[in-house]
C-alpha cells in the first residue's frame, strides 16, 4: 500500500511501466499479426499462438489498474471520514516497519474485521496491516474483500 507522501510517485511509476508494457504488447501483436497474415499454415497457427499474450497482457494490466483505481477511491473515502489508519508504525533504518509492532496492529485489525465483518474499512485497514506485515498476496486479498463489500455497501 503506498503512503500518502509516495502516491504520487507511485501513480508515476504505475503510469511509466502500464505505458511500456502497452508497447510491448503492441509490438507482439503486431508479430503476430505478420504471421496470420502470412499465408503459410505454419505461420498461422504460431501467429494466432503468439497473438494470445498480448490478449492476456492486455486483461491483466486491465485489471492491475483497475484494481489500483478502486483502492485509491476507496482510500479517499477513508480519508474523507477520517478512518484511514495512520502510518506510525516505528521502523527500522532501512524504512521497513518493524515487524513486532506490525504482528499487534495486525491483531488489533484482525479483530475489527471479526467484530464487523461486512465493514469495508476495516477490511481496507486490515489489508493495510497485512502490507505492513509483508505479506503482499494476503493484503491483495483483504483490499479485493474491502472493494467487495464497498461495492455492496453503494448498491
Amino acid at each position: 500500500m503506498s503512503r500518502p507522501g509516495s502516491s504520487r510517485t507511485a501513480r508515476i511509476v504505475a503510469f511509466v511501466l502500464a505505458a511500456i508494457t502497452l508497447l510491448y504488447l503492441v509490438a507482439i501483436a503486431r508479430r503476430a499479426w505478420a504471421l496470420i497474415t502470412d499465408g503459410d499454415p505454419v505461420a498461422l497457427v504460431l501467429g494466432l499462438a503468439i497473438m494470445v499474450l498480448p490478449v492476456i497482457g492486455v486483461w491483466i494490466l486491465w485489471s492491475e489498474i483497475g484494481f489500483g483505481i478502486r483502492t485509491a477511491q476507496l482510500g479517499r473515502e477513508l480519508a474523507a471520514s477520517n478512518g484511514l489508519p495512520e502510518d506510525d508504525l516505528p521502523r527500522t533504518p532501512s524504512g521497513r516497519v518493524v515487524r513486532e509492532a506490525a504482528d499487534e496492529r495486525f491483531a488489533v485489525r484482525r479483530a475489527e474485521v471479526e467484530a464487523a465483518p461486512d465493514d469495508w474499512g476495516a477490511w481496507f485497514r486490515l489489508s493495510v496491516a497485512y502490507d505492513d506485515a509483508g505479506d503482499r498476496r494476503r493484503a491483495r486479498e483483504a483490499m479485493r474483500t474491502a472493494i467487495d463489500k464497498f461495492d455492496a455497501s453503494t448498491t
